[in-house]
């Protein structure tokens, strides 16, 4: 009786065991042919602008440096410092009583001169007719002729001198040569300046427009050119912070006077600026975004996207029934996260992007629209 029990016992835990194992493979056959959920994007042509934001430097595009043209001594500042200055106003003013004293001296020089000069003249007048008349001889008249030349050349030479000591005069009232912002002066009331002084009074730089100086390969130079032919005959630059945020600010390529540097192999894009606001001043360090390329109907793939083997990048592609199949493809820039496809794909394809770590070829999966991230940041677009 105990052993048809222990029988008995046996078959029944045999029959648990498999039960168990029945409903553990019914899940799995039905997970296994459930179709994988993945998230598609499908592709479509669109405008593409490739650019770089490269470290840039503000320059001023006319700066003059503020000396003295005669000695003298400084009596006063005629400016604010740091103020808006216009050509031709006064900044400083040198003690000028020694210069006029000078034009004085001058002016009674040349009237001494034009006096002498009048009295050689009635001579040589007096002596014409005298000479002609055989009453005085050839000599005496000749020597007349010859007194008034000469008085006349040094009414000449004190015109001269007078024109001379006048402009000494004018220059002791030191002006501004352009238009711009000045900065500090560099020499107070008091001080003795003379034309060979080493440094200026003064700087004025000129920044309602400003240049942006931005180093770079010489072999994108003729890229450059070619965008700016007829159909870009400027080649606009944004300008950003040195935090890479926009300025709203924007410029134009100056190709005029670009040259190579022997040692780096680099050249100076000189990007010019309108900058009525003054907010951006010499020195400044800033970052220039240059266009690189531009694509009218481009096609381009999320990051996440592209897997690769061996160096040769691939995306999963969904065809009309469902199926996922690996697709090589050639990859250009990335742009914002995202690789501009050279070839292997054309508009109207499903690419999976989210899922692909599940996927084998021929599977069957569900698709959904792909959604991405939200991000406000504009990324800078890299060259590969």
């Amino acid at each position: 009786m105990g052993s048809k029990q222990r029988h008995l016992g046996i078959v029944l835990a045999g029959l648990a065991v498999l039960a168990l194992a029945g409903c553990d493979v019914a899940p799995e056959q039905s997970e296994e042919a459930a179709p994988m959920q993945v998230s598609v994007l499908t592709l479509e042509a669109h405008e593409l602008a490739v650019s770089e934001d490269l470290p840039a430097r503000v320059a001023a595009v006319r700066s003059a440096e503020i000396r003295a043209q005669i000695g003298g001594i400084v009596q006063r500042r005629l400016f604010e410092q740091g103020a808006e200055i216009q050509a031709g106003a006064v900044l400083f003013q040198i003690n000028p009583a020694p210069f006029k004293t000078e034009v004085d001296s001058a002016a009674a020089a040349m009237q001494r001169a034009e006096a002498t000069l009048a009295r050689a003249s009635v001579q040589a007048e007096r002596l014409k007719p005298l000479v002609q008349a055989e009453a005085v001889s050839r000599q005496v008249y000749d020597d007349a002729v010859a007194q008034r030349e000469q008085a006349a050349a040094d009414v000449a030479q004190a015109r001269a001198t007078l024109a001379r000591r006048k402009l000494d005069l004018q220059f002791a009232s030191v002006e501004a040569p352009i238009a711009g912002r000045i900065d500090q002066a560099l020499v107070s009331e008091g001080a003795l300046v003379s034309p060979t002084d080493a440094t200026p009074m003064a700087r004025i730089q000129q920044i309602d427009q400003v240049y942006v100086d931005v180093r770079q390969s010489a072999s994108i130079l003729d890229t450059l050119r070619q965008q700016a032919g007829s159909a870009t005959p400027e080649l606009s630059v944004d300008i950003l912070g040195s935090d890479g945020k926009p300025l709203g600010m924007r410029g134009r390529i100056l190709f005029s006077g670009i040259e190579v540097d022997a040692g780096t192999g680099n050249v100076l894009l000189r990007v010019l600026v309108d900058n009525p606001q003054r907010r951006l001043l010499p020195g400044l360090y800033v970052q220039a975004r240059i266009p690189r390329a531009h694509y009218p109907a481009a096609l381009s793939v999320p990051q996440q996207a592209v897997t690769r083997t061996a160096g040769q990048a691939s995306v999963w592609v969904v065809d009309a029934q469902g199926q996922v199949g690996q697709v090589p493809v050639e990859l250009g820039e990335l742009v914002e996260r995202r690789y501009r496809v050279v070839s292997g794909l054309s508009a109207g394809q499903q690419v999976v992007v989210e899922g692909i770590e599940r996927l084998s070829p021929d599977a069957q999966v569900a698709t959904r629209p792909w959604q991405p991230a939200a991000n406000g940041e504009r990324l800078s677009a890299v060259a590969r």
